[in-house]
């Protein structure tokens, strides 16, 4: 349901998940660049692995010295970069921190990492990688500068109820948790990527913010969102909506179940909700994904007693990077993580009626945010 939840946006692992398990604050937003008005789509995150095993230095899981010794990864992330383009590729650019220099506060909620800021409605910082760095193969980046300093408003809130609670967080009932506290987030100021600016406005930026947390990562991966919903029946471009969609693996006890996920549509002030634990309302989904030698193609079926989606979503394979990144047992993934920021596709609405269920609206889906991986 679209309901701001502050408290679950800044839970920070505790336990045993503070021990082996992540936690993850994620935003991407569009900006552009004022001399030739190119636009590129950026994406900032800030997560932590490990905390409670974390030294003065970080422990890089891929570094021949740790990996040697077995020891798990800890360490405080910023991975910043840009997702490809019309004739421009895309980068990733990690910065590595130890967990002693992290400082946090709760309330209100603030983390900062040396130069690297973060709270509820400003992010700020800059990762600056040399070449000699990004030789390093532990490092997993490319070189290169990029900072942003950006005002945040989350306007629409995705709340996952009672499934990312503390009692289910603390029994581990799923892989991972999400909660998507800006699934429509506004975001005003500057990016700049190699010394080249890029102005970020309200307007046309179609910003996103969530966070994942819990003891690994989701097999398959699937987060797709968008902000840039367009009637087609009216042409009317809806701003103050949004779509998201976010895989999970639950599990009974130890034992992984069938895989979900958690669908939000809030359109004109209306929110649509499918997943699996709706108790008032039981609703259904179903996904698939389909790949051609250009692109990734998702269809999506949901239904509840009143209401239908039917989503088709794609994102061409040249406007997708591989990213990179290790698991919090200091594994690397066996197929790629990828991810870009120009899908597009199509929501088609139903309502039921007295002869079942009738299209009432057709949406325009632009600017998706697409990120997959492949179950293994």
């Amino acid at each position: 349901m679209n309901r701001s939840d502050l408290d679950r946006n800044a839970y920070m692992p505790r336990g045993s998940l503070a021990r082996r398990g992540f936690v993850s604050w994620y935003h991407s937003f569009r900006g552009v660049r004022p001399d030739t008005l190119e636009t590129r789509c950026f994406f900032v995150e800030y997560r932590i692995l490990n905390p409670a095993l974390g030294k003065e230095q970080p422990v890089l899981g891929q570094h021949p010295f740790f990996k040697k010794r077995g020891m798990r990864p800890s360490y405080v992330l910023v991975k910043a970069g840009v997702f490809p383009s019309e004739g421009a590729k895309g980068r990733q650019l990690n910065a590595y921190y130890p967990v002693s220099s992290l400082k946090t506060a709760r309330d209100p909620f603030i983390l900062q990492s040396e130069d690297c800021f973060y709270s509820e409605n400003r992010i700020a910082g800059f990762v600056d990688i040399s070449h000699e760095e990004a030789r390093h193969r532990s490092f997993m980046t490319d070189a290169g500068l990029i900072e942003w300093d950006l005002e945040v408003h989350k306007a629409v809130a995705c709340h996952t109820g009672a499934l990312s609670s503390p009692f289910f967080t603390a029994i581990q009932a799923l892989t991972s948790f999400w909660h998507g506290e800006g699934i429509r987030t506004f975001y005003r100021g500057t990016v700049s990527l190699d010394g080249v600016p890029y102005e970020v406005t309200p307007e046309a930026c179609y910003g996103y913010a969530d966070k994942h947390w819990g003891r690994s990562f989701n097999r398959p991966i699937l987060r797709l969102a968008s902000g840039h919903l367009v009637s087609r029946d009216s042409g009317q471009e809806y701003k103050h909506s949004a779509l998201a969609i976010d895989g999970c693996c639950p599990k009974f006890f130890c034992f992984p179940l069938r895989r979900r996920i958690f669908i939000q549509l809030t359109y004109r002030g209306e929110d649509f909700e499918f997943h699996f634990a709706k108790l008032k309302r039981r609703s259904r989904s179903r996904w698939r994904v389909r790949e051609t030698n250009k692109r990734y193609i998702w269809h999506i079926k949901a239904q509840n007693k009143e209401t239908a989606l039917r989503i088709s979503l794609y994102c061409t394979k040249e406007r997708m990077m591989a990213l990179s990144y290790e698991t919090p047992s200091g594994k690397l993934p066996s197929d790629p993580l990828l991810s870009g920021g120009e899908g597009a596709g199509t929501v088609e609405i139903y309502r039921r009626g007295p002869e079942g269920f009738l299209l009432t609206d057709t949406l325009s889906v632009s600017d998706c945010l697409c990120e997959y991986q492949a179950e293994r």
